[in-house]
């Protein structure tokens, strides 16, 4: 019925019926404002990268600077919650390590980077 036959550098086999034309890539036509058509292009990943300096890298930055500073305020006395969630008093204060007293006599050693947040004065008390 088909006879096996070469069409260009493809040999098609005897009864293989193909409906598929040549499709032959087009030149591209020559932009005429290459260098503005590139600064458009480049447009909308800059002003995803402003957003996203905006939106996350500027608040997160915020954060930590805020942080920074209420560690190196922490003195003793001062009542705190730890990120495991231990509330104590501040008993002493080292360069990197806190001694936090949770209870009557008991005190447990802490780094000053797990304090999460420092309580107004008599909160444990109450």
């Amino acid at each position: 019925m088909f006879a096996n036959r070469v069409q260009g550098d493809v040999f098609i086999p005897k009864g293989f019926a193909v409906f598929i034309s040549n499709a032959f890539a087009q030149a591209a036509p020559a932009a005429a404002g290459g260098a503005e058509s590139s600064l458009l292009s480049m447009l909308p990943l800059v002003l995803m990268f402003v957003v996203l300096y905006f939106v996350m890298i500027r608040p997160q930055m915020k954060r930590q600077k805020e942080h920074k500073a209420m560690i190196d305020a922490i003195a003793k006395g001062d009542e705190v919650v730890t990120s495991g969630g231990l509330l104590g008093k501040i008993s002493k204060v080292g360069e990197s390590y806190l001694t936090l007293e949770v209870a009557a006599g008991v005190e447990l050693q802490v780094q000053r980077g797990a304090v999460v947040q420092v309580l107004p004065k008599g909160t444990i008390k109450s």
